[in-house]
C-alpha cells in the first residue's frame, strides 16, 4: 500500500495502475492461502471450481480498489465514473437532521462513498477506526486528507465512550458508517445462511441500530473495472426498535435480512468480495448468542496486523486472513 501511495502521488493513477499485474502475479505466486481461499470462495459464488484467472482477476480487483483509495481519499473525484443509485432515500433521512447508520461491508469500496461529499458537502460523515490497530494506515490518512483524519471515531478508546460519541454524531444529523459482515475475535455473532451455507455475523451494530433507533441504510460501492463504480444506497429500516428482552430473538431476523442483500450484491460483483479466509468455518468459540454485551461495547472492532488491508473507512481489514 505505502508503495502504491508513493508511485500514486507521483506519477498519477493511469502509471501507477501498471503495478497492479505484478502485484497479482506475486499473490498469486508467492501467497498460497489466499489463492486457496479466493478459489473456495468463487467456487461457491460459481456453482463450479474456480480457474486460475479467475482468482488472479479477484487479486487484481482488490489491488485496484486499493490504489484507487489514494485518490478518493485525496477528494481527485474527477478522475473516476461513480453511478450512484438509492441517493434519493438516503438524502430524505440524512435532511430530518436525526442522524443516519450507514452499514457496509468488505465488498467493493466504502471509500466511493466519499463522492457523496462532492454532491453533498453539508453532509458530515463520521468513521470508526481503531487508530492504535491500523497506526501505519492512519498517518497515511492524516497525511493524505487531516481534515478527513479529524473526522474518526476511534474504536481504540474505552466503549462507553465511542458509544457516547456515536450518539453525539448521531444527535448532530452526521451518518456513521460501520462495516458490518465480519466478526472479530471475541465477539458475539450470529450464524445465519450466505451463499449455500451458515456464515458467522457480528451481533454488535445492530444492537448500536436499536440503541439508537435511527434510520439504517446499507451502502456498497462496487468496483466495475477501469475507473467506473456503482454507488448503491438501500433503505434497511427507519429505526430499529427492540426491547432489550426482544434482542437475542430480533437481531438474528435482521442479520439474516442483511445476509440476503449482501448475497445479492456478491453474486452480482463476484470479484468485489475481499474477505480472503474461509468466511463459513470461522467462528467465535466464545460466541453465545444468548447474552448480550453492553451496548456500550457495541461496534468495537479490532483485529489485524500491519500486512492487512486495514480500512480507513472503518478501521477494520478489507482482506486480512484470521
Amino acid at each position: 500500500m505505502r508503495m502504491l501511495v508513493a508511485c500514486a502521488g507521483g506519477a498519477g493513477r493511469g502509471l501507477t495502475r501498471l503495478l497492479l499485474l505484478p502485484i497479482t502475479v506475486y499473490f498469486l505466486l508467492r501467497r498460497p492461502a489466499e489463492r486457496r481461499d479466493s478459489r473456495a470462495y468463487l467456487g461457491r459464488v460459481f456453482g463450479r471450481p474456480a480457474r486460475l484467472r479467475e482468482v488472479a482477476r479477484h487479486i487484481h480487483t482488490f489491488a485496484a480498489t486499493i490504489l484507487d483509495r489514494y485518490f478518493l481519499l485525496s477528494r481527485e473525484m474527477q478522475q473516476f465514473d461513480v453511478n450512484v443509485t438509492g441517493a434519493e432515500a438516503l438524502h430524505e433521512r440524512v435532511d430530518r437532521g436525526q442522524g443516519v447508520l450507514l452499514f457496509g461491508s468488505h465488498l467493493g469500496s466504502f471509500e466511493v462513498l466519499r463522492v457523496l461529499a462532492r454532491r453533498r458537502p453539508d453532509y458530515a460523515i463520521r468513521v470508526v477506526l481503531d487508530r492504535a490497530h491500523s497506526a501505519a494506515l492512519t498517518q497515511a490518512l492524516e497525511a493524505i486528507n487531516p481534515e478527513m483524519a479529524a473526522t474518526v471515531i476511534d474504536a481504540g478508546q474505552p466503549g462507553p465512550m465511542i458509544m457516547l460519541e456515536i450518539q453525539r454524531a448521531a444527535q448532530e444529523g452526521a451518518m456513521i458508517a460501520l462495516l458490518v459482515d465480519r466478526t472479530q475475535p471475541g465477539e458475539a455473532s450470529e450464524r445465519v445462511p450466505f451463499l449455500g451455507d451458515s456464515a458467522a455475523f457480528p451481533i454488535a451494530p445492530w444492537q448500536i441500530a436499536a440503541v439508537l433507533k435511527i434510520p439504517v441504510m446499507l451502502a456498497f460501492g462496487l468496483y466495475r473495472g477501469g475507473n467506473r463504480y456503482d454507488l448503491v444506497f438501500e433503505p434497511f429500516s427507519e429505526g430499529i426498535d427492540l426491547p432489550r428482552r426482544e434482542r437475542a430473538a430480533g437481531i438474528p431476523a435482521l442479520i439474516g435480512r442483511y445476509a440476503q442483500r449482501l448475497e445479492a450484491h456478491v453474486r452480482d460483483a463476484p470479484y468485489n468480495w475481499f474477505n480472503f479466509y474461509d468466511f463459513w468455518k470461522y467462528d467465535n468459540p466464545d460466541d453465545d448468542a444468548g447474552v448480550e454485551p453492553e451496548p456500550a461495547q457495541a461496534g468495537v472492532h479490532r483485529r489485524g496486523d500491519a500486512g492487512e488491508h486495514a480500512g480507513p473507512v472503518l478501521g477494520d481489514g478489507a482482506g486480512g486472513k484470521r
